[in-house]
């Protein structure tokens, strides 16, 4: 099988507009949390120590818009649950991250290089 390597450096790129989308450290981090299953926005800021509820809101409303999260209002009555969840597209993320966390743990160094 030949590796087709992409010309990421177009704008009109797939490969490009994906990486942008998943640019963001906490996009990431959000999609890990949610392959344990569905959250309440509590819930993953508990799991995402350093994020800020207004960053998780902006992050978890544009992953929706990118198609990677929905949100589900469960009650509807005052206090409202609303909970996220991967969609498919966002479960799909699984392997590609799984392989990059393979390939940081075979590359791991326990004292970063030096500064040249």
């Amino acid at each position: 099988m030949n590796l087709v390597i992409p010309d990421v450096l177009e704008a009109s790129c797939a490969t490009r507009q994906a990486l942008e989308r998943l640019a963001s450290k906490w996009r990431v981090l959000v999609v890990y949390a949610l392959l344990a299953g569905p959250q309440r926005h509590a819930e993953l800021r508990r799991r995402l120590p350093g994020i800020s509820q207004k960053v998780l809101t902006q992050t978890l409303r544009s992953m929706g818009d990118d198609g990677l999260v929905t949100r589900s209002v469960r009650k509807e009555t005052a206090p409202q649950v609303v909970v996220y969840a991967l969609t498919p597209l966002g479960q799909s993320l699984e392997a590609p991250l799984a392989a990059i966390c393979a390939w940081a743990s075979e590359h791991a160094t326990t004292a970063p290089p030096a500064a040249e």
